[in-house]
């Protein structure tokens, strides 16, 4: 082995599965410099996590690659739900009209491979079969090494970095190089994976999950299907049998964290087709096998989320059971939480206290996470308390949000409907300005941006009395150009002509009621796409102060 001399970048990125991807993404699409690593030699040919959340499609709206995700992927439209054989619910998966996204299924693979194209789009390749040894840091930034694998021998690099960020999985380096703790435990069920096509005749677009019980009452065989791209294709989960159970086995790589895959045992066509005989609601037989593996699950949390500047996100950070396809999209949401906030350190533009709002922010996050997907595991979505439509909604991840965060600001709306501080901000169509001949939703007009001021008149005067133009350019001064401004005001006919920002017409009101506004309010929409403050104009002294504790003075 040989070493290199030591290199720099802005932020070193370990990993390269969704949410390394997302966060090297999302910073060199702010201009950070980013290098990524893998230890792998290559994308891995699983379909491992495969459902893609609506909160997750709205992010990749605003990053601008939502349309190539809408091509690969397929819709998930609910489930059906068996019990010894018998149908005994479906499950539709329906969303308020306003939601831009619904459901999907898409394979981890094509998901890593789309992220890929967008990184690759800014001059960034992953650097494959590069693995992080340790890591120290100091007050400037972070020392890393890294062995480089190749044919004609390994190779040692020394990495200087302003900031690492660990997206390194349940087995995470940078975890315990941090000495985070990773509290939990292990189920002791182990289960099988298998990919492959099937001849039934249930509806498309819809999940399987068949139960059997036993004497006793209790749930003793199990078969869960999660369509996929493909006539007839899914990703099955099932109970493993007792020739591929490694019972006594636990920690056999060298890991007290049981959780992931499992190599070198590899499920047969035939293993999978005996579930289908036992289990299938429908006379079914299986083909076209791609790939299978055995898996535990377990569920833990770190303590903290970073510690100086070295971070973790992901299952990193969080590991739980796979149930409601909440992990990689609650990595891939750490991810862009995190990406913004570095992007202004690196650039010196933000609040010394900004990036510990990380945690602040995504811990509980995560935390929530977690509780419920153990619980969803061991009693089934059906025994959750919430109505059905809240239900869907925290599933589809567009109840998270950040009330009660450091760095967020405002009043709540007065006791109706809307957004606070904190929450997501909601899509609304039927904006229109003053050139475009067709109406515009709310993310086209924050699609590929950052911090927006959307300031909201309740009739033209407002918006060409000034008042706008003076906030929006209060907004730039504070935030040294950060802050963008547009204006949206009542009615119909064409937005008032004058200087200022960017105004559309609410044709349809759809901005109000979504906002639930009816007097003039500022809402700043941060980088994320949540609320970084909600101000009742006029707001100047207010929005200076939030903004203040936002960017560095």
């Amino acid at each position: 082995m040989h070493s290199d001399s030591q290199h720099t970048t802005d932020v070193l990125v370990i990993g390269a599965g969704p949410v390394g991807l997302t966060a090297a993404g999302e910073l060199r699409r702010r201009g950070v410099g980013v290098r990524v690593v893998d230890r792998l030699p290559d994308r891995l040919p699983y379909a491992k996590a495969v459902g893609i959340q609506p909160r997750t499609l709205e992010l990749w709206d605003r990053a601008g690659l939502v349309g190539k995700v809408l091509e690969a992927a397929v819709p998930m439209l609910g489930q059906l739900l068996y019990v010894d054989g018998a149908e005994r619910g479906r499950f539709d998966l329906v969303l308020p009209p306003e939601v831009p996204y619904r459901f999907a299924a898409l394979p981890q693979y094509e998901t890593e491979r789309i992220l890929e194209e967008f990184l690759e789009g800014f001059g960034t390749r992953v650097e494959r079969g590069t693995e992080l040894v340790s890591f120290e840091q100091d007050d400037d930034g972070v020392t890393a090494r890294l062995v480089h694998t190749a044919p004609d021998g390994n190779r040692e690099e020394e990495v200087r970095c302003r900031y690492l960020v660990g997206c390194d999985g349940a087995h995470s380096a940078v975890r315990k190089g941090l000495g985070l703790t990773f509290e939990g435990g292990a189920f002791p069920d182990e289960y099988m994976l298998g990919d492959v096509e099937v001849d039934w005749d249930l509806p498309h677009g819809y999940g399987v999950r068949s139960l059997h019980r036993g004497a006793d009452g209790g749930v003793d065989d199990a078969l869960v299907c999660i369509p996929l791209p493909g006539d007839g294709r899914y990703r099955m989960s099932m109970t493993v049998p007792p020739e591929l159970s490694a019972s006594g086995r636990d920690g056999a790589r060298g890991d007290a964290v049981a959780h992931g895959l499992e190599t070198g045992r590899a499920p047969s066509l035939a293993q999978v087709q005996a579930v289908l005989d036992r289990l299938s609601p429908r006379p079914a037989t299986a083909s076209a096998l791609r790939w299978s593996s055995v898996f535990r699950i377990s569920h833990r949390l770190v303590d903290r989320y970073g510690r100086g500047r070295v971070f973790v996100a992901g299952d990193a950070a969080h590991i739980h059971p796979p149930t409601g396809a909440q992990g990689m999209n609650t990595g891939i949401q750490d991810a862009w939480n995190l990406a913004w906030k570095l992007a202004l350190a690196v650039a010196g533009r933000a609040h010394p206290r900004l990036l510990a709002s990380y945690d602040a922010e995504r811990r509980p996050v995560g935390e929530e996470v977690v509780g419920r997907t153990v619980r969803h595991a061991a009693e089934g979505v059906q025994a959750d308390p919430a109505d059905p439509a809240t239900l869907i909604l925290r599933e589809a991840q567009l109840l998270v949000g950040y009330r009660g965060s450091p760095v967020v600001d405002g009043e709540a709306p007065g006791g109706g409907p809307g957004p606070g501080a904190g929450d997501r901000a909601p899509d609304c169509g039927g904006l229109r300005g003053r050139i475009a001949a067709y109406p515009l939703r709310l993310f086209d007009v924050l699609r590929g941006r950052g911090h927006v001021l959307v300031v909201y008149g309740a009739a033209a005067a407002d918006a060409s009395n000034g008042s706008f133009g003076r906030l929006a350019h209060q907004a730039r001064q504070a935030s040294r150009g950060l802050v963008e401004t547009c204006a949206v005001v009542a009615g119909d006919g064409a937005p008032p002509e004058g200087a200022g920002p960017p105004v559309y017409r609410d044709t349809g009101g759809e901005f109000a009621r979504q906002y639930g506004v009816r007097e003039p309010t500022a809402f700043l929409v941060r980088p994320d796409g949540y609320l970084g403050a909600r101000l009742p104009l006029p707001a100047e002294h207010s929005l200076a102060a939030h903004l203040a504790r936002v960017f560095a003075g």
